[in-house]
């Protein structure tokens, strides 16, 4: 298990730019499995879950080339089928989250996929119903083996219809999207998630020749073809390093700038940071953040206590309420972060509070904040990271907090931010990894 070690206290100043965006690529790479085709995607972030999904692929006898540091090639005319049924398919593709989107395409293309369960981060209940309910929908069945636990879905030959997802679920969309682009007839997927990872996906795989309209929206109309064949695409800016880094710089309270955010794609996520008091200045794609002394937290117009929560798209991301916790810690003013998708992901604010934040955890989804502004003073802390976006929080206090800290379990972290500790020491902080 890796550590970091943090000298708190250092202010940052200079230019970063945000990796690809980890949620898209994992959709987009498992897109590959549709054509025999070569795909050719840019942008790829290096991290671990991506290299593991891209090792996953290979093993199944698909063809990978990188002719640069984030682009990768992949062609899948020789996919190994049987490799499904074996015991280290099941162990790598449980332990992957992102995994479950290779059901979609090799259900499409070959007939057949296995389902184990699956891992990832530790932040509640994750279900995959969605998933399940409209492969079925399209005719697919799903067989359990209680000796490997694990589902064989199966389907001789998928149908277009129309059907209404029970939630708006991003990876259960995407799913649904590379199962119906193959099916013969029209799917409209009503309620469909709509975030640009989504967007990117339909539009990828219309340039690989499917017939996707309605993207931008929650209603999704597929008419299925026969084949696709290959593209080239470019992965989006990752939407939560970007609002890392806006957090990270106001709670440190340093001048940075933050280059090829694609502003245009990010949504909500600027103005929420407005509303806890920071200051966001667009230059053309990049966002310039000043220095923040202080930050105050708004009220609603009736006076009442400011609310954070997140939402389908177009409303926040939850992957960002992490982020807005933190900050919210040395701000002025109180706010209600309010988790609504997953119920233990706050279950991290006990770490804050040793550091001596204000935080009243009220239960499982909700948390209100007592900003303090500038009488707070983080102690320095040892801490565990328990996922992915609880781990950049952590980290942000660690960089604001007064002297050393050290996070275990970093490879958590690792999962999502590329070469982070490296990025950041670029830039002013004082970051080392053991």
């Amino acid at each position: 298990m890796s550590s970091f070690v943090i000298e708190g206290g250092r202010r940052l100043f200079g230019e970063i730019t945000p990796q690809g965006a980890k949620n898209e690529a994992l959709e987009v790479i498992c897109a590959a499995l549709l054509t025999d085709e070569k795909v050719v995607i840019r942008n790829i972030p290096d991290i671990l879950d991506i290299r593991n999904l891209i090792q996953l692929l290979r093993d199944m006898n698909v063809k990978v080339e990188r002719p640069a540091m984030d682009t990768y090639v992949f062609q899948a005319d020789t996919v190994d089928i049987a490799y499904l049924e074996s015991a280290e398919f099941l162990t790598r593709m449980a332990s992957l989250r992102g995994s479950v989107m290779l059901l979609g395409p090799l259900l499409a293309r070959f007939g057949k996929a296995v389902l184990p369960n699956i891992g990832g981060d530790k932040i509640g209940r994750r279900r995959v119903d969605t998933h399940i309910t409209g492969l079925q929908k399209l005719g697919a069945t799903f067989e359990y083996n209680a000796v490997s636990q694990s589902y064989t879905v199966r389907a001789d030959a998928l149908r277009g219809c129309y059907m209404l997802l029970d939630e708006a679920s991003v990876t259960g969309t995407a799913n649904i999207l590379m199962a119906a682009v193959l099916s013969d007839g029209v799917t409209t997927i009503y309620n469909a998630a709509c975030e640009p990872y989504i967007q990117q996906l339909s539009t990828m795989l219309n340039a690989m020749g499917a017939r996707i309209t309605g993207i931008g929206s929650n209603l999704l109309v597929v008419e299925g073809v026969t084949s696709l064949h290959g593209a080239e695409h470019t992965v989006l800016p990752d939407m939560i390093e970007v609002g890392s880094f806006i957090g990270m710089a106001a709670m440190t309270g340093s001048e940075i700038l933050i280059k090829k955010t694609g502003y245009d794609r990010l949504g909500i996520i600027p103005d929420s940071f407005r509303r806890i008091g920071i200051r966001i200045e667009q230059r053309g794609d990049d966002i310039h953040i000043p220095s923040h002394d202080s930050y105050e937290i708004e009220t609603f117009i009736d006076g009442s206590i400011m609310t954070v929560a997140d939402a389908p798209w177009p409303g926040l991301t939850p992957d960002l309420l992490s982020v807005f916790l933190v900050v919210a810690t040395k701000a002025t003013g109180s706010v209600l972060i309010h988790q609504k998708m997953f119920e233990s992901r706050l279950f991290f604010v006990d770490k804050l509070i040793d550091m001596g934040a204000q935080i009243i955890l009220c239960d499982p989804h909700r948390a209100t904040v007592i900003g303090l502004g500038n009488r707070l003073r983080l102690r320095a802390s040892t801490m565990v990271s328990p996922d992915i976006r609880a781990g950049i929080a952590l980290l942000i206090a660690a960089m604001s907090a007064e002297g050393t800290s050290r996070i275990d379990n970093i490879e958590q972290i690792d999962r999502g931010y590329q070469n982070i500790d490296a990025r950041l020491n670029a830039i002013g902080a004082a970051i080392s990894r053991l």
